[in-house]
């Protein structure tokens, strides 16, 4: 049953697309979009040619390669059959010798291992800012795609991991965590209060520093990447400009000027790596520490489907010069449902997800992981419980740091 999440974290989401769809368990084809065609739109040389630099040198992937797939029958089986041995909660300072104290987020549980950070990734789904429910294999695909990208980017900035022991857990370096949430973005998309087409659309051209240009439609790209960085506020995140994060105190100007500099450094390449696999990376996020060395690292999560929206390239130039929504690669259609039977916003008791649901969102964080890295994801090899295989394997790690 989803409960309320006690000590949650600031949302930080940037998925929110608000197209309703029928009242139904599955959306028609697994996506919600609109089936409607307005007339085809005209565009400066400008976005012309954004557009055409996108569809090159990329892989084809189309829709169908996520709803029709072999693969997905494939691991159809193996979800179904995990569906009650997801790792909703952790509770390792009572079973694993050196842990101190627990801290418990929407997703990844944190535990204080002394020298170092002991972080969990659960399968826990939270929207509304509650749990709706309990995604089997998704904290082993968030964990791994970021221990993935940790790798690749390692050429722009060094990041906080230091082992990871179980397909679940990252152990980190501890550091000082700017309270500072970059969020990069390529496109004028998605429906938030923060999002950049709610802001343009009221009309604001200068948001968190950034002068934009008159006449952008929804989902368009923009003429240059940009930074909007946010604050981590006690309840949602907060637009923030570069001077006032500086003279805030929140950062110096030199860490804010190495840290936007690696962002969007970051961002680039993982559009690059994207669109080479037939994916368009839209949005992001990104955390970054100071060690005790005075070093600036790259923590938390990276271009993982819960930080970052992703459109499957192939569609998107014809959908977006008549008027439709990207095909996207994502979540909404879960939070439609609880919108289309409860009022998740105030009801006490929300109603159980359905299993096809469930199952559904599983195969979809195993199809980026697997589309991104070009690889198969491993499914666990034994029947043996999540969070008695992670004691074991974080038990061992911590003896041989």
């Amino acid at each position: 049953m989803a409960q309320r999440l006690p000590g949650l974290n600031p949302v930080k989401t940037l998925t929110t697309c608000q197209h309703r769809t029928p009242n139904t368990h599955l959306p028609q084809n697994s996506v919600s979009f609109s089936n409607a065609k307005p007339k085809s739109r005209s565009f400066s040389p400008l976005c012309l040619s954004a557009m055409a630099s996108q569809s090159q040198d990329q892989k084809q992937l189309s829709l169908d390669a996520l709803i029709n797939s072999s693969r997905k029958s494939e691991v159809s089986e193996a979800i179904r059959s995990s569906m009650l041995n997801c790792l909703s909660e952790t509770n390792l300072h009572l079973t694993v010798p050196g842990l101190k104290s627990k801290t418990r987020g929407k997703v990844r549980d944190i535990y204080d291992g002394g020298d170092y950070l002991v972080l969990v990734t659960t399968d826990r789904q939270s929207a509304f800012d509650r749990i709706l429910a309990s995604i089997p294999f998704k904290g082993q695909v968030l964990n791994e795609t970021s221990l993935w990208w940790f790798d690749k980017m390692k050429h722009i900035t060094s990041n906080a991991v230091v082992a990871s022991p179980d397909k679940n857990v990252t152990i980190a370096k501890k550091c000082s965590v700017f309270p500072v949430e970059f969020v990069v973005r390529g496109f004028v998309t998605g429906s938030t209060d923060t999002s950049l087409w709610t802001v343009y659309r009221k009309g604001i051209r200068n948001y968190c520093g950034n002068a934009l240009p008159d006449d952008l439609l929804k989902n368009q790209r923009l003429p240059a990447n940009i930074l909007t960085p946010t604050t981590k506020a006690a309840d949602h995140d907060v637009p923030v400009t570069p001077k006032e994060i500086v003279e805030g105190g929140l950062m110096t100007q030199d860490d804010y000027d190495e840290v936007s500099t690696k962002a969007l450094r970051l961002f680039e390449y993982g559009q690059r790596v994207a669109s080479e696999h037939g994916l368009i990376l839209v949005d992001t996020k990104y955390e970054f520490g100071k060690a005790d060395d005075g070093s600036i690292l790259l923590i938390d999560e990276v271009h993982t489907p819960d930080s970052s929206r992703y459109w499957i390239a192939q569609s998107y130039d014809e959908r977006f010069q008549n008027g439709l929504e990207p095909e996207n690669v994502d979540k909404e259609f879960l939070r439609l449902w609880f919108k289309d039977h409860c009022n998740p916003y105030e009801d006490e008791v929300l109603p159980e997800a359905p299993e096809e649901l469930v199952a559904e969102l599983a195969w979809r964080y195993i199809f980026l992981y697997e589309t991104i890295t070009n690889s198969t994801f491993e499914m666990p090899l034994t029947k043996e419980p999540v969070h008695e295989r992670i004691s074991r394997n974080v038990s061992s790690a911590l003896l041989s740091l």
